[in-house]
């Protein structure tokens, strides 16, 4: 696939895609979040228990130190009735023992506190089995799109990159949902509730408690922006990281076969540190953001206790300043008349719970943020329209498994031509920033005819493949499957009609025989034996302990090459192809292994049409037709004794190969030709 790699390295969508992982994103993006709410559709009833467990629980927590309050003014203090709360004067009316008041209160308390447990343990239940369904909906989706996608798209898309959309990007959507929207909506509701009953017992006093929020909000600034942006830096390095490893680990006997390791341990440390460096950093910010928090709020604290416990030492004086005006003691506001000492008890405690919403929200922030980055990162990718669909009304071949090129053009470069216009009339370039792949390719296949496609690398040969199975669209030309042009057929009935053995075989997790199958139901046991005994892997599988069902590990790092190979020829074999496809399927093989491969290839292609792509001219001899692909163009086409005769490139090649041989019987030299199918 040499041909592919060389053109493909112009990628001018992939700097565009390096800057996605940088996207610090909004706190709140209205239109993003409508979007994400939209996953929540199918669980809005666990949602909305959520919601009111919520509210409910903010009033609950809410309660405690008003409790506490009516305990100490009712049954601690000796206050008189006129300065006791409309709560503690209800609860006093009758005669009761302090020690049976203060017993009662603490049941309710400890009613309220289980009460509290009951509806976090619901809301946090329902809200994390909620936010896993809608991980498991987004990956479902997310993958289920990448599978639409052509290999164009992963072409200028980092595997890493797209990983990390699937993992650490849901992750972060699934704390919002779990950790960040409800919880919000908690801090909200308790900041509400306690502000309105700190407000109700004491204005002054709320005032004080509020006093420092203008300090905390600034250093909340700081610390968002600092936070900010050392998590950008972080989501960027973890995408980084993903790739590189991804990518290393993949190709890790190339880097120990030149014994590049420490290179490449260099070049990861090097992304790792940086990974490290913006968590050191947000560590940092952390670290001060919180004991300043605390100390404003202890400062807060220490105002409400100096002059809450004056108001209190000085009630006498107030009250006797409020009876000389007309006013009664109960209705005065503010200091005068209520502040009890079970009111600066309950206030200090309302301070301490009411800071830590504000700590709570500073957090969510964060949450919420990275969230807003990683949703738009996820929609983007999901929206991303796939440039390779079935038109809405295909049309059937008439299965003759016919192949012809109609003067095609093609370039993995990004180019406007539709597919009617021919980009030129004469073998010049009209562009030269494009570089053509195929350059007005024109011939036909007949069915069950064996073509062999030959070339230098480079030279267009498995990219004209690529383009029978549609992998991309041509720029002009047509390419006809079965009598129809392959853009007005159905791109799942197309590709059903190829069985394809390529150069590198690829096995997936699993067993031998789900392998072969490769999810298609349809292929009995008796068939999956029969296409095994056909390709000449039956004896080696029946060695196995588990025959079919033997455990394939990722890669099929278990079994040779050429058992890989074979394994392969057995999974086209087993899907009863129209068409099949080599690519270069014996280079990599040994000579053992590919004796057996060419015996199954001559029962392979009985009745069939095929092509055969090789570098070896030995593999293609007896093919009924040969063509010579030079730099994208067709240059000749015939038979092996044909094209020898023209003595034109594909001469030169065979000279090449040949060299050390007599040229004069080539077909009685070659030990290859006297196959009774060379292929």
């Amino acid at each position: 696939m040499a041909d592919k790699k060389q053109s493909a390295q112009p990628r001018p969508a992939a700097p565009k895609a390096a800057h996605d992982d940088d996207v610090a994103g909004k706190a709140y993006d209205s239109r993003l979040m409508r979007r994400l709410l939209t996953y929540l559709r199918p669980y809005k009833l666990q949602t909305g228990i959520s919601a009111v467990a919520t509210i409910l629980k903010s009033a609950s927590d809410s309660l405690g130190p008003l409790l506490v309050m009516v305990a100490v003014d009712t049954y601690m203090s000796g206050a008189p009735p006129e300065r006791l709360s409309w709560l503690a004067r209800h609860l006093g009316r009758h005669a009761v023992p302090p020690m049976r008041g203060v017993t009662e209160i603490a049941a309710i308390y400890l009613g309220l506190l289980l009460f509290t447990f009951l509806l976090e343990l619901l809301q946090t239940y329902l809200m994390q089995w909620t936010g896993q369904k809608v991980m498991f909906d987004m990956r479902r989706q997310i993958f289920r799109h990448l599978q639409r996608m052509s290999p164009a798209f992963f072409d200028r898309n980092p595997v890493g990159r797209l990983v990390t959309r699937l993992t650490s990007d849901v992750d972060a959507l699934n704390e919002m949902f779990t950790s960040g929207v409800l919880a919000i909506f908690e801090d909200v509701f308790t900041l509400a509730f306690i502000v309105a009953i700190m407000i109700w017992k004491s204005w002054p006093l709320a005032l004080l408690t509020v006093a420092v929020i203008p300090a905390i909000l600034f250093v909340t600034g700081i610390f968002r922006r600092s936070v900010r942006e050392s998590y950008r830096r972080q989501r960027a390095a973890t995408a980084k990281i993903n790739s590189f490893t991804q990518e290393y680990v993949s190709g890790m006997s190339v880097v120990q076969l030149f014994n590049r390791e420490r290179r490449a341990f260099s070049d990861f440390s090097a992304v790792n540190a940086e990974n490290k460096q913006a968590w050191t950093d947000a560590i940092f910010a952390y670290a001060w953001y919180y004991p300043v928090v605390e100390f404003l709020s202890s400062t807060a604290i220490a105002l409400i206790l100096w002059l809450g416990g004056k108001a209190v030492l000085h009630n006498d004086a107030f009250l006797a300043a409020a009876n000389a005006i007309g006013l009664h003691p109960a209705r005065v506001p503010g200091f005068f008349g209520t502040v009890t000492i079970g009111v600066l008890i309950g206030f200090i405690q309302y301070a301490q719970r009411f800071f830590r919403p504000i700590m709570d929200l500073s957090e969510k922030y964060n949450i919420l943020q990275a969230a807003m980055a990683a949703s738009e990162r996820v929609f983007k990718l999901v929206d991303t329209q796939p440039t390779l669909v079935s038109c809405t009304h295909p049309i059937p071949g008439d299965a003759s498994a016919s192949i012809e090129f109609r003067n095609v053009w093609f370039t993995y470069q990004q180019h406007a031509t539709t597919n009617n216009q021919q980009p030129t009339t004469n073998n010049s370039v009209p562009d030269p920033d494009i570089e053509w792949i195929l350059r007005g390719v024109s011939f036909t296949i007949a069915p069950g005819e064996t073509a062999a496609i030959v070339g230098h690398t480079g030279a267009g040969k498995t990219t004209i493949i690529s383009l029978m199975m549609r992998f991309y669209d041509i720029q002009a030309g047509q390419i006809l499957i079965d009598g129809v042009d392959v853009r007005d057929q159905d791109l799942t009935a197309l590709r059903r009609r190829f069985g394809v053995v390529l150069q590198d075989p690829f096995l997936f997790t699993g067993t031998i025989a789900d392998n072969i199958r490769l999810g298609s139901t349809w292929i009995t046991d008796a068939a999956l034996e029969r296409a095994a005994e056909e390709v000449n892997i039956a004896d080696f599988i029946h060695t196995l302990p588990n025959r079919f069902n033997e455990p394939v590990r990722e890669r099929g790092a278990t079994l040779s090459t050429g058992q890989k190979q074979l394994i392969s020829f057995a999974r086209a074999l087993a899907h009863a192809p129209a068409i099949l496809i080599l690519d270069e399927a014996t280079s990599s093989v040994d000579t053992d292994t590919e004796h057996r491969v060419r015996l199954a290839l001559a029962r392979m292609i009985t009745g069939r049409t095929s092509v055969l792509i090789a570098h070896r001219l030995s593999t293609v001899q007896s093919a009924d037709t040969i063509l010579v692909m030079h730099k994208g163009q067709l240059r000749e086409r015939g038979t092996h004794q044909q094209l020898l005769t023209q003595r034109g490139l594909y001469y030169k090649l065979y000279q090449l190969q040949y060299r050390d041989q007599e040229l004069a019987a080539p077909t009685s030299a070659s030990p290859a030709s006297e196959s009774p199918v060379s292929v």
